[in-house]
């Protein structure tokens, strides 16, 4: 590392290939801290953990006890160990003793994107509701039809304040905190909804996993969804950069081939016929858009039971999914496709979600695998480390871009 730093004190390394350089060490030496622990209040399984997307210094996090508990990551509460050991005990904690709490078990704990004044959780007793977090009281109810497993927001949302919900209804439904009303359903799943996601690169876009094996991406401004992801559909590896477009020399000119002249079209003019509305020819794959999906298509499926994990990569180019039979797949997003890497066998929960966690790059992605936490590199699919201190089965895990 003192040979990096030197490059870069004199000039031979750059910023960002530095940066790269200490992060990639850093994860490459994740372990167990011996110098910071979380104190947790909930005296059951924590099956949500999120930290706050605009100052990464308080987690949040929801638990089968029917608690929340938020947390100061950054400033400990006291030390031990001769002020070695630094302690982090909750900042508060909601559980089903207060008047407004859940009865059950919080399946999802989400912060509020823009903010920490708001948080929002989902849990068993068919409740998302909203809280003030300094007040700690509800501020908007949504009553839902059946058990909620997983709850979104999307980080970018500029135009709305739509909470995604996916419970055992075979219905997504989108509740907006601005009106206090489910403005939206979306249907096409054939059972209930295990995992919800947003899309990091359109606030329009989500992404669901349902327990009928299927991930279907939805635009929220449109009726129906426009993409049924089909592991049959495959493409190999990464999707290969974007080549910059050079100018063309005089010299160059000459090399490049003449256009073939356009064929003439039966009504006489040049121009030719659009293909939207044509039936596809036999063995064309391009999938054709909502309305008048095939209905093979639309029954297509990403994995062998249920999607029990979804994660889209910070760029937005790539989509991990998780499921009950143990798989765990790496998806382009722009085409669709599975992209055949192949991580290596993992044992994974099949009864509740799990929630996934990726670095910036992305390089890495953390997988609960029963009592360990796994770190796969996405390209690859090797395991780079495992992580191993709990005693019980791991639900969720998060990773802090600032700490690492």
């Amino acid at each position: 590392m003192w040979k990096e730093i030197g490059g870069r004190e004199a000039g031979q390394i750059r910023p960002n290939s530095f940066a790269n350089r200490v992060k990639s060490h850093r994860l490459s030496t994740l372990q167990l801290s011996n110098y910071k622990e979380i104190v947790s209040p909930h005296k059951g399984s924590i099956n949500s953990l999120q930290v706050d997307l605009t100052e990464e210094r308080y987690l949040l996090s929801g638990a089968s006890d029917s608690s929340v508990a938020v947390y100061d990551v950054q400033r400990a509460t006291d030390y031990e160990g001769g002020g070695h050991i630094a302690k982090h005990r909750s900042v508060f904690v909601v559980d089903k003793q207060h008047e407004h709490g859940h009865k059950y078990a919080i399946s999802s704990a989400i912060w509020y994107p823009v903010d920490t004044g708001l948080f929002v959780t989902g849990s068993y007793d068919h409740y998302v509701k909203v809280w003030d977090t300094n007040c700690t009281r509800v501020v908007m109810n949504f009553k839902m039809p059946g058990k909620v497993y997983r709850t979104a927001m999307s980080p970018l949302a500029a135009s709305h304040m739509l909470i995604a919900a996916g419970t055992e209804d075979v219905q997504v439904r989108l509740c907006d905190i601005a009106s206090g009303a489910i403005s939206q359903t979306l249907s096409g799943h054939r059972d209930g909804i295990m995992t919800v996601e947003w899309s990091t690169s359109s606030e329009w876009i989500l992404v669901t996993g349902g327990c009928d094996g299927a991930i279907r991406f939805w635009d929220i401004r449109r009726a129906g969804c426009f993409r049924v992801l089909d592991q049959s559909q495959s493409q190999l590896g990464r999707r290969p950069p974007l080549l910059k477009r050079k100018s063309l020399s005089a010299g160059q000119n000459s090399s490049v081939k003449p256009r073939a002249p356009q064929k003439r079209s039966a009504n006489g003019n040049g121009v030719r016929q659009s293909s939207v509305g044509r039936i596809p020819a036999k063995g064309s794959v391009r999938q054709r858009l909502h309305p008048g999906m095939l209905s093979s298509q639309d029954r297509a499926t990403a994995h062998y039971g249920a999607v029990t994990g979804l994660k889209v990569t910070e760029d937005g180019m790539y989509l991990l999914s998780a499921g009950s039979d143990s798989r765990i797949r790496l998806w382009d997003v722009e085409s669709g496709r599975n992209t055949l890497v192949n991580f290596e066998t993992v044992r994974l929960q099949t009864s509740k979600p799990i929630q996934l966690a990726t670095t910036q790059d992305p390089a890495v992605v953390f997988v609960p695998c029963m009592t360990a936490v796994k770190a796969f590199d996405i390209w690859s699919g090797k395991t780079c480390l495992t992580f191993r201190g709990h005693y019980e089965y791991v639900n969720c895990c998060c990773f802090s871009s600032q700490d690492q």
